[in-house]
């Protein structure tokens, strides 16, 4: 590769801007823009890029092309540029080897496009392929759904108990479907008072699928019956709660 023919561009990448910095194969400036990350942005910096390259060829280094970076990235692959993917400790060792370090956008864009000019013939080709990049998205919302989640129980448990001191009788699982549906028609003892036990049972097989029925209506019953107590002012606001709680873990699940 003879490095004398390229015009280097490096670039710092951000969710809403990117700098570029043009360099040489001796390193020397020969622009500088920032974009915003969107496609009118993206044809901005190609056009700067073809005003200034004369006849060298553009090479670009980005150190994000899954992330903030990956639509620069593919704009750029599909135009036929090379386009490197620049570790981010390579950068930050060229930031580190001057006296007087300095951290900004463009400081930081020249670092890369000096790395890129540099070990262009060591660093891997960018590619952003949509089976990761749909992953990550994948496991972070479900991550993020299963910490939701888990908040959500906790706050569950701490509303049913006063309700139901035994509730942990009830059923062997409290986010069953068996035990959310009980909790959202029953979310509190008086919705019980006038319910038999095969009345119960009845209501109990078809979100179990027919795994509870008579007698465990029969055993939530006679729990239920050893608390008895007097309700409380605002329970309508607790079971209102309750019911909203189980509603939102099914959607969870």
């Amino acid at each position: 590769m003879d490095r004398t023919k390229y015009l280097y561009i490096g670039m710092d990448i951000h969710k809403e801007t990117h700098t570029a910095v043009l360099l040489n194969y001796l390193e020397e400036k020969l622009g500088e823009i920032k974009i915003k990350n969107t496609l009118q942005g993206f044809h901005k910096l190609e056009d700067y890029v073809l005003k200034q390259k004369g006849e060298l060829i553009p090479i670009f280094g980005l150190e994000d092309v899954i992330h903030y970076g990956r639509n620069l990235s593919i704009f750029l692959l599909d135009r036929e540029y090379p386009v490197k993917e620049v570790n981010p400790s390579l950068s930050y060792m060229e930031r580190m080897s001057y006296a007087s370090t300095r951290k900004n956008d463009t400081w930081d864009a020249q670092c890369i496009s000096a790395v890129l000019m540099r070990r262009s013939h060591l660093l891997p080709d960018a590619n952003p392929q949509d089976y990761y990049w749909i992953m990550r998205h994948l496991v972070n919302w479900r991550n993020a759904l299963v910490k939701a989640s888990t908040k959500l129980m906790q706050q569950f448990h701490e509303q049913i108990q006063t309700a139901y001191p035994n509730y942990k009788g009830f059923f062997k699982e409290l986010d069953c479907r068996t035990s959310l549906t009980f909790f959202e028609h029953y979310p509190s003892p008086k919705y019980l008072e006038h319910v038999s036990e095969d009345e119960l049972g009845a209501f109990l097989r078809v979100p179990s699928h027919n795994t509870c029925s008579t007698n465990r209506a029969r055993k939530i019953l006679d729990l239920v019956a050893q608390e008895t107590s007097k309700e409380r002012d605002y329970q309508f606001a607790r079971d209102t709660v309750i019911q909203s709680i189980t509603r939102q873990l099914r959607a969870y699940q």
